[in-house]
């Protein structure tokens, strides 16, 4: 009797503790009619997800290159942060949604000729897949994206391009296009996209330049996302990102902007990713 009372209590018990963290499913898939190709994705659900019926905010959470949609769990550790995040109350419980942009093309976006067509398959096959698949409220409000490095870019575009779908946007050690057009063909050919004609590679950078598109931004996109913005001092990426920051301040859009000891590296973005949460955590949230 002692014995069995015993173990109910530890099976109770090891109920109590997997409630208490979420799940993450790395390999799940969708058929892109805009790619022509299956694109992979990952997902975190929070740790009351299966035991409840209600809907999350969400957080989509861009690789950098080199990765793939499994960068954030394995190197991340998303599951672990996350749920810690969650449990302290530092986060709001969320979904995380991880894509892969593994293409052999670096970044998240569309090509010069329109060949390839990244983006428009992350808002128009992505984005309303995924918020239909999960419980994920599908509002402005409750939409955050963030990335590093080349999802930092992703990061920066997506938000800027998109300022009506996202409450707060965080790139982390970001990629932020040509910093001039001088730069542009170098910046092509880094991300492994060819050139083109002169009137196309002009209105690409013009789309694709992080500086270039806060110094064109109307008046009443000013405080339309929130931003949180995180380089390391020794990140080679750091003067395009301070940049950023001085052109965002001349323009007065007001934003986070951090920059702490650290390269480019899994160490920086791990000890970021807390942050992250919190701070969309606060859109999220009723104040």
């Amino acid at each position: 009797m002692k014995k069995s009372i015993l173990i109910l209590t530890m099976l109770a018990a090891l109920q109590i503790l997997q409630a208490q963290h979420g799940k993450v499913y790395d390999n799940l898939s969708m058929e892109s009619a805009i790619l022509k190709m299956e694109r992979k994705f990952a997902v975190y659900l929070p740790p009351d997800y299966e035991s409840s019926e209600r809907s999350y905010p969400v957080l989509y959470l861009l690789h950098g290159s080199g990765d793939d949609q499994t960068g954030w769990v394995q190197f991340g550790e998303v599951l672990h942060i996350a749920d810690k995040a969650i449990l302290e109350g530092s986060a709001t419980p969320m979904i995380v949604v991880m894509p892969d942009a593994n293409s052999g093309k670096r970044g998240y976006f569309n090509d010069l000729e329109d060949e390839w067509r990244y983006e428009d398959f992350f808002f128009e096959e992505f984005m309303p897949y995924v918020e239909k698949t999960f419980r994920i409220k599908s509002e402005k409000r409750y939409r955050a994206v963030s990335g590093l490095s080349m999802g930092g870019g992703g990061t920066f575009m997506y938000a800027l391009h998109h300022p009506e779908l996202f409450s707060s946007a965080c790139p982390l050690s970001a990629s932020c296009g040509p910093i001039n057009r001088d730069e542009l063909e170098e910046h092509l050919k880094w991300i492994g996209m060819k050139p083109g004609s002169e009137e196309k590679m002009e209105a690409w950078y013009k789309r694709h330049s992080a500086l270039e598109l806060i110094n064109d931004m109307p008046d009443d996109q000013k405080k339309s996302v929130r931003w949180f913005i995180d380089c390391g001092d020794d990140d080679f990426l750091y003067e395009a990102n301070s940049l950023v920051h001085i052109a965002m301040r001349k323009k007065e859009i007001p934003h986070e902007f951090r920059i702490r000891d650290g390269g480019h590296s899994w160490t920086y973005w791990r000890e970021s990713l807390p942050v992250v949460l919190s701070f969309v955590s606060d859109a999220f949230h009723q104040h």
